[in-house]
């Protein structure tokens, strides 16, 4: 199953499509991602008996939490695009240092990984960049009133990203069945988020009806 939350200009749908089958199993319109929402709707699809051996998401905080609560022994792949993206976005186009001119380079092989070795070697890789910047990583700033922080921020950040993500990066290595990435649901909803914008002028209550009956035709044609 792969699970993503989708804004719009006034609210956020939540999605849950089953990779396998190709249809929207279940939706629900909410003020914003969080926890909460996460736990009730996977608690309803839970009740449903829906047999769900798998999530692929983009890391949403809350919703890595809900999984635990919810579904504490299935298998959560972290999209793999979504982590490339934000790494280049947090890297920038021209990385100004050694260290994040590397990084890059590493990011952009992320989408390549499709077996084992090179998985190692890629890890291998993060590793040692990891260890050999870790001093200035840690470099500090200062401004004249005294305050400090990390110089590095973004890279620090970069690293983080990948870090937390990494126990649950490649999966999909273990089990074809497995989608490496959240770009299934993204596609089929760009049309949907297009329209929406172009009829920003219906009230809410239309706007939910829009997407009421988009899902419909869209899993029933």
């Amino acid at each position: 199953m792969i699970v993503d939350g989708i804004y719009t200009s006034d609210f956020c749908i939540l999605n849950y499509l089953d990779n396998d089958l190709k249809y929207l199993q279940f939706y629900s319109i909410v003020e914003r991602e969080n926890y909460n929402n996460y736990v009730a709707d996977l608690e309803l699809l839970k009740q449903s008996g829906l047999n769900i051996t798998s999530i692929t998401s983009d890391g949403q905080r809350g919703l890595i939490k809900a999984i635990k609560q919810v579904f504490p022994d299935i298998i959560h792949q972290r999209c793999v695009i979504h982590i490339q993206r934000m790494s280049l976005i947090y890297l920038t186009r021209f990385p100004k240092t050694e260290a994040g001119i590397t990084l890059r380079y590493w990011a952009t092989k992320l989408h390549e990984i499709d077996d084992y070795d090179k998985r190692d070697f890629w890890i291998k890789q993060f590793e040692g960049w990891d260890r050999k910047y870790y001093s200035f990583l840690k470099e500090k700033s200062e401004s004249l009133s005294g305050r400090r922080w990390y110089t590095h921020k973004l890279l620090r950040r970069t690293r983080s990203l990948i870090k937390n993500a990494l126990p649950n990066m490649f999966h999909y290595l273990d089990d074809a069945e497995i989608p490496k990435s959240s770009n299934g649901l993204e596609c089929r909803f760009s049309y949907l988020k297009n329209n929406l914008n172009i009829h920003r002028g219906l009230s809410g209550k239309n706007r939910r009806n829009f997407i009421l009956w988009y899902n419909y035709f869209k899993n029933n044609k």
